[in-house]
């Protein structure tokens, strides 16, 4: 698939729906984010958050290290897809939502392409990670913070 995807032509499902989904689907300061935001500040860390000047938009970055961390959320990047397609297929607009996440999923793989190929180190975490153990993210951020290449 090339280009944008078209939505034109699918409808939500109601107008109580789509009103619950705009208001209930967050760009920036979601839980996972503040979570792990917070608990990388607690360890003293200093970074840069939803830089809109790097392809992707990452949630967290490090520049001087080169480090960009998204933190995916298990429903729009299509966290256990195999699983969550089958659902959606038999769910309300299937087609309006296997295409939405596919075209998600390969955004966020021509974006981490285009960050490596310009000499970053990209880092993705789910949400689930995040808040049932944030600890255990930072533990590994900290960890590529303090190889030897940074």
């Amino acid at each position: 698939m090339s280009g944008k995807a078209s939505y034109a032509g699918f409808r939500p499902v109601s107008p109580r729906t789509s009103a619950a989904a705009r208001g209930a689907s967050k760009k920036t300061d979601t839980r996972p984010e503040l979570l792990l935001r917070r608990a990388l500040f607690r360890q003293g860390l200093r970074f840069r958050k939803n830089l809109r000047t790097l392809r992707g938009c990452p949630d967290i970055v490090f520049p001087r290290a080169k480090i960009a961390i998204f933190c995916d959320g298990d429903f729009w990047h299509g966290r256990n897809w195999s699983h969550r397609r089958r659902k959606l297929e038999n769910g309300s607009n299937p087609a309006y939502w296997v295409s939405k996440i596919n075209r998600t999923m390969e955004r966020d793989i021509a974006d981490q392409r285009w960050l490596e190929e310009n000499g970053w180190q990209v880092l993705r975490f789910w949400e689930t990670e995040i808040v049932s153990n944030p600890s255990a993210i930072v533990a590994e951020i900290l960890e590529v913070l303090s190889a030897p290449d940074f």
